[in-house]
């Protein structure tokens, strides 16, 4: 019987990740170490420890950055006191936030220039949630689930609007809203949809390989949401099976016991390299033949944070784009 991988397509990197990553190594090469960075820049152990290693410091508050430094805020984006507090200890900061998440940080303030009760979907605690709550907190309250629905108070239940964390399952997201409507029939919609197309597009390419797959094997760290979602989103899809791994090293050879078909993929924070590890290692366990499942070609690209961007055309190194390339078969 064939032993063979599905490997998903879209996979990997995303264009927000790509450019928040590359802008840490670029201000590496162009002012030197250390370049601090307060948080983890994207949520990877191979990209920040990698990172570490170049000589970025990777810090919790800005509090910890010494006054005057270099400070680089992660692509999940920070609230308007960070920015305050970095300003105060006169640190020179590089915004590497997703443009797809300071798109819902824009539509939070202007929501709460409107008077409206925001409800934010999304997970209490994840540091994309922190800094959007972070731009209107007397206006925004976090709906973690559906089963949260009952708990939501709001003052006028004709004056309110849901925006999502952009890392979320697309089904539960759209559950939680059908859930906000049944209490709140006025409820209002964002201006677009605010779960990113590469997280969309992962979830769409699991969707279509689980139902064949008796195990699908997502590569992606524990602290990525959107990772954690594609093993959820493989199991409702019908994969038997489904592990998330940080590691090819982590694979469990009983995983594959009986298995024919194995799944992979991997979250929008995840270097490529280590999709291929994970495909080396499920050959040497006899899984040798590849088929990609494509359900999109991503070609979306941001330039560089534009303070970076200045500091580097000045110097006659005006690199303004990333290097994204589409995820290719092993």
């Amino acid at each position: 019987m064939t032993k063979r991988v599905l490997l998903a397509a879209p996979r990997g990197y995303c264009a927000g990740v790509d450019r928040a990553v590359i802008a840490v190594e670029k201000a590496l090469e162009h002012y030197g170490p250390p370049i601090y960075v307060r948080k983890e820049i994207v949520h990877n152990k191979h990209v920040v420890a990698t990172l570490a290693a170049r000589g970025a410091v990777f810090v919790e508050e800005t509090d910890e950055v010494p006054e005057g430094e270099r400070v680089v805020f992660s692509a999940h984006g920070v609230s308007p006191a960070v920015h305050r507090s970095a300003a105060e200890r006169r640190l020179l900061t590089i915004d590497a936030t997703c443009p797809l998440v300071t798109k819902v940080h824009k539509e939070a303030v202007r929501f709460a220039d409107a008077d409206l009760d925001i409800l934010l979907i999304g997970h209490t605690g994840h540091e994309e949630v922190e800094g959007t709550a972070g731009e209107a907190p007397e206006h925004i309250q976090v709906v973690n689930s559906p089963d949260d629905v009952d708990d939501v108070v709001v003052r006028d239940p004709d004056k309110v609007v849901w925006l999502s964390q952009t890392t979320l399952s697309v089904d539960e997201t759209m559950e939680t809203v059908r859930r906000l409507r049944e209490r709140f029939p006025n409820l209002q919609d964002p201006p677009s949809d605010d779960i990113c197309y590469a997280t969309q597009n992962r979830q769409v390419a699991v969707k279509k390989m689980a139902p064949e797959c008796d195990l699908v094997v997502v590569v992606g760290s524990a602290n990525s949401s959107n990772s954690v979602r594609l093993v959820e989103v493989a199991l409702d899809a019908g994969a038997r099976a489904s592990h998330r791994i940080d590691t090819a090293a982590e694979i469990d050879p009983a995983w594959v016991e009986g298995a024919t078909t194995v799944g992979v993929t991997s979250g929008a924070s995840v270097p490529e390299i280590l999709v291929r590890d994970v495909l080396d290692r499920l050959a040497e366990l006899g899984f040798g033949e590849v088929s990609e499942v494509r359900t999109a070609t991503e070609d979306l690209m941001f330039s560089l944070p534009r303070e970076l961007r200045a500091d580097l055309k000045a110097a006659g190194k005006d690199d303004a784009h990333g290097r994204r390339a589409p995820a290719s078969t092993h």
